[in-house]
């Protein structure tokens, strides 16, 4: 019993270790602003891969067409004409006439990927040299172009992302956002800090033609559940830089029963694990609310396990204040703080589930997760 009390106090004091280090992570990123260069606004096009409708459809494909950019190409890719995304998107076209939009319905298909192959086949029809790449959920300002291009000043760079905060639908879809932002995101700021990045979000990939040239396109990704993480990751590995930018992106979460959540995260989950197995072994060192609780009982609520739990969970909800409120600046974090630790639990039940079996559920079809992140199309 010794011993596991002994690990069960490791555990805390690593986890106190991270939470610490997320705060200073965090606050070291933004309290350093990026400079907007006035006159840099080189010709952009966006890629919006579209499948079905997501919540406020129109919203958050519109809010692409309000940029103050000068010049623009917006694409929406679609795999068929059946897909109720098409009508949203023809009634944005007649919306904005003065605007370069673009529909482009194609069913050709160069992976198991469809979100990869709806970005290739709307890439054909891009004519600028940069892309931003966005997924079809995300909500943007009208200063968002002008501000995540910047980086792309420095030739060196090959690609930008962007942290992001969510706009929630529903109770589910709340603990959902407060992961996000309080505990995955600080887990970012933490890789940022200590390696460098070397991976990209959905929520936003602004990538030079050249640079995604040089990594093989999209049918070097066409295969993998996390397309984002790969642009990033193959960037940083041919000698591009990563760039995060400070912009905050809107993601508008709907999580419409527990079901769904659980699938998302375990998806989430067991796409990392397999990618990253040392990574994901590693977030046991990150499981402090869980720890503390557990040598709470392990020490029959001695003075040494109750001040392990209220100094770990101080830090905790102290590094999702400075994430997911100061920092992000999320509503629901803000509001919701309070139910970090239930949330805690959610997170510690599903990273441990994750571990047993490859399977996913992904857009209504089951997937099987190969070496590396691979999918594979389940055989009926």
């Amino acid at each position: 019993m010794q011993i596991v009390i002994y690990l069960l106090l490791f555990l805390c004091l690593a986890a106190i270790g991270f939470y610490a280090y997320s705060v200073y992570a965090a606050i070291a990123f933004f309290s350093h602003p990026q400079s907007v260069d006035t006159e840099f606004y080189p010709p952009v096009t966006i890629l919006k891969p579209i499948c079905g409708l997501d919540s406020d459809a129109y919203e958050n494909l519109a809010s692409f067409c309000r940029q103050d950019y000068p010049e623009y190409q917006i694409i929406f890719c679609i795999r068929d004409y059946s897909d109720p995304g098409v009508g949203v998107v023809k009634e944005i076209i007649q919306d904005f006439p003065g605007l370069d939009i673009q529909l482009v319905v194609e069913e050709r298909t160069i992976g198991t990927n469809l979100k990869v192959s709806n970005l290739a086949n709307g890439l054909a029809y891009a004519i600028n040299s940069i892309l931003v790449i966005a997924d079809s959920d995300i909500r943007v300002g009208s200063d968002y172009l002008r501000r995540v291009i910047q980086p792309m000043r420095d030739p060196t760079v090959g690609v930008v992302t962007c942290l992001y905060r969510s706009i929630t639908l529903g109770w589910r879809a709340t603990l959902e956002a407060l992961w996000i932002s309080t505990d995955f995101h600080a887990g970012v700021l933490v890789a940022r800090k200590l390696e460098g990045m070397k991976f990209a979000f959905g929520s936003t990939i602004v990538i030079r033609k050249r640079v995604l040239q040089a990594i093989g396109g999209f049918l070097a990704i066409a295969d993998y559940l996390a397309d984002d993480f790969q642009i990033g990751n193959l960037s940083a590995q041919a000698g591009y830089k990563v760039v995060l930018s400070n912009y905050v992106v809107e993601h508008v979460l709907a999580t419409a029963s527990i079901a769904d959540l659980v699938h998302r995260q375990v998806r989430w989950a067991r796409c990392i694990r397999i990618s990253r197995p040392w990574g994901y072994l590693g977030l046991i060192f990150t499981h402090g609310t869980v720890a503390s609780l557990l040598l709470l009982v392990a020490t029959q609520g001695s003075i040494i396990g109750w001040a392990g739990l209220i100094i770990t969970w101080i830090m905790r909800l102290a590094m999702g204040w400075i994430v997911g409120v100061k920092s992000l600046q999320d509503p629901v974090a803000k509001k919701f703080l309070w139910l970090i630790p239930i949330r805690d639990l959610i997170s510690f039940g599903i990273w441990c589930y994750s571990f047993f079996g490859n399977m996913i559920e992904w857009r209504g079809r089951r997937l099987k997760l190969t070496k590396g992140g691979k999918l594979v199309q389940e055989k009926v």
